[in-house]
């Protein structure tokens, strides 16, 4: 099932995410579904507060990337990398910054620059609850970084200079208002 991703001003995007079990109500299911719409809506990741749920969860596939050029040398990497990440928490992140123009299927039409270390340990469990603690880089470090400051109730804007903030400021209001058109199912704030 699509599930509504909710909107910039949602206040569930600025809740930190509380931990669940394995015996969390319809897990499997949910997973499926935010897989599901995460897909539907051309994402890369996805976390449970961006449907409505204020969970240490979310998804990543970063598959659709292995056909892009400039992951050509890490294609085989990127087509098999697709994770739950459930109850996570960031150990470590490290190297040096780097630079990348990321979006936000909760705020469509924004795409800003974001420095993010280029490694990170981690420390989660899978959609079976095992635990696992590794080490990514490169573009699915970012996405993890990405995925995990929501359910830190942290979004990428939060990281723009002020100067930057200043200038997407309108649009940011315009998607708390509703006024966005989008091609995927969205849910706004009251």
């Amino acid at each position: 099932m699509i599930l509504p991703v909710r909107a910039y001003g949602d206040p569930i995007l600025r809740k930190k995410g509380q931990e669940i079990d394995a015996n969390y109500p319809d897990l499997k299911e949910l997973i499926e579904n935010m897989f599901y719409t995460m897909h539907a809506a051309n994402g890369i990741g996805l976390a449970a507060p961006q449907v409505g749920l204020d969970i240490r969860l979310f998804v990543v596939d970063v598959s659709p990337l292995a056909d892009d050029e400039d992951y050509e040398d890490i294609a085989d990497e990127l087509r098999d990398f697709k994770k739950v990440f459930i109850n996570a928490k960031i150990l470590e992140e490290s190297g040096e910054e780097w630079k990348f123009n990321e979006g936000c299927l909760s705020i469509p039409d924004v795409r800003e620059d974001v420095k993010r270390k280029a490694n990170v340990l981690i420390e989660y469990y899978d959609e079976n609850f095992e635990k696992h603690t590794e080490t990514f880089s490169d573009i699915r470090a970012r996405v993890i970084q990405h995925e995990y400051d929501h359910i830190e109730g942290i979004l990428f804007t939060d990281h723009l200079s002020a100067l930057k903030k200043k200038l997407v400021k309108g649009k940011l209001t315009k998607i708390s208002h509703g006024e966005v058109s989008t091609n995927y199912k969205m849910r706004f704030a009251k």
